[in-house]
């Protein structure tokens, strides 16, 4: 089946809204209510494009630390904006109950009017919102994501004749969707704490709505391939995780890890220490310690020690630089740039509001101060912010029992 044309992400033009219909990648995996088909570097940057117009640059704090309060970024005041800028054979009980779960995975957390994954389904913190707002905005992310990476599906050497994969946090599903797509005949399952999926899919997709948090109850030695993304700042134990993704993996099976890290640097300085560029992702990391996660997947050495921990052999990885803006003079990394500017314009408070507000302590109105000022830096074409993605691929032995 063809994924449909609707769902397609295309190129962003500057400054304009993301098209709709993505989803968080949050944690999910193995065991709670199902939603059934319903369904939930390269090279180094150059040294890019002159000044933007009428934009310019932040300048550093006196001290550099005041830049992790959200007083700071109230007491900057709002930036001058940019001129360009159910079964009927089921008894009544069952059907009620029934009805009753369902209800209960949709009865959403509402926090300052953007909505999160059900209590209902996970007792963990998970950071994303889960409402039509942010989850327009991951579709071009999605694409930013896939781009940077050649448009690679995976990695691994799965064979054609693959007969079953896992998605763990599919989010909107758009990997398995277009996994199940170029093998139709290989059973694919998407896991989510949020039921965001489409319900038009491949007939060989399913989705399930399921905590990988927890203990998995998939049976052992099932999957030919184990697919991960975007999990930053959802797990609290990754050792734990990846044995249980080691337990359904088949012997001579995949698992592939592909995640970020928010901490945005330059290598030519343009990113100064105090701007809202450099305090994004130090406060999203330091927020995510306080819970016990990490947000710095990319960044670590967590995914190929946890792998290895695991049992997983033949661990391989590649590092990559995903521009914030389309200043790169590379054609495919201006293109990703324009794809993380737009996602990062158009829901910045999304992005940080459940992390900076409910565990940092900043007020609405500091996160939104905040925003404003990320939007500023991410229209200056003068500085060269990016971050790293880092994907992981491992195999389990083939002698593993």
């Amino acid at each position: 089946m063809s994924t449909p044309a609707k769902r397609k992400a295309v190129s962003p033009a500057p400054g304009s809204s993301p098209q709709p219909k993505p989803a968080p990648a949050g944690p999910a995996s193995p065991h709670s209510a199902s939603a059934g088909p319903t369904s939930p570097g390269p090279t180094s940057p150059g040294s890019g494009s002159p000044k933007a117009a009428g934009v310019s640059s932040p300048a550093a704090p006196a001290n550099t630390d005041d830049a992790f309060t959200g007083a700071h970024w109230l007491q900057q005041g709002m930036p001058e904006e940019d001129s360009e800028d159910a079964d009927s054979s089921l008894d009544s009980d069952v059907e009620s109950s029934t009805a009753s779960i369902s209800s209960s995975i949709f009865n959403y957390r509402i926090i300052n009017g953007r909505t999160y994954h059900s209590d209902a389904v996970t007792d963990i913190e998970y950071w994303a919102p889960n409402d039509e707002r942010h989850l327009d905005s991951l579709e071009i992310y999605y694409h930013g994501v896939e781009l940077l990476n050649d448009h690679q599906l995976h990695m691994s050497p799965v064979k054609d004749d693959i007969e079953r994969v896992i998605d763990i946090g599919t989010g909107a599903g758009f990997w398995a969707i277009d996994f199940a797509d170029k093998y139709p005949n290989c059973e694919v399952i998407g896991t989510d704490i949020s039921p965001v999926q489409p319900s038009w899919v491949p007939p060989n997709l399913r989705f399930e709505i399921n905590d990988a948090s927890k203990e998995w109850t998939y049976k052992p030695n099932y999957f030919d391939l184990v697919h991960v993304r975007f999990f930053v700042g959802a797990i609290g134990d990754w050792n734990a995780f990846y044995r249980e993704a080691f337990k359904v993996c088949k012997p001579g099976g995949w698992i592939e890890h592909y995640d970020h890290s928010p901490v945005v640097t330059s290598d030519d300085g343009s990113v100064v220490p105090g701007s809202a560029m450099d305090t994004y992702g130090k406060v999203l990391a330091e927020a995510a310690r306080r819970i016990g996660r990490s947000a710095t997947l990319a960044d670590d050495n967590i995914m190929e020690e946890g792998l290895k921990a695991a049992g997983f052999v033949n661990i391989q990885s590649k590092r990559m630089k995903m521009p914030l803006s389309p200043w790169s003079d590379d054609k495919k990394l201006k293109e990703v740039g324009l794809c993380a500017y737009s996602t990062l314009s158009a829901d910045v408070e999304g992005v940080v509001q459940y992390l900076f507000g409910n565990v940092m302590g900043w007020t609405p109105e500091e996160i939104s101060g905040f925003g404003a000022h990320m939007r500023r830096e991410l229209k200056d074409k003068s500085i060269h912010g990016y971050y790293h993605w880092k994907y992981v691929w491992a195999q389990k032995p083939e002698d593993a029992q």
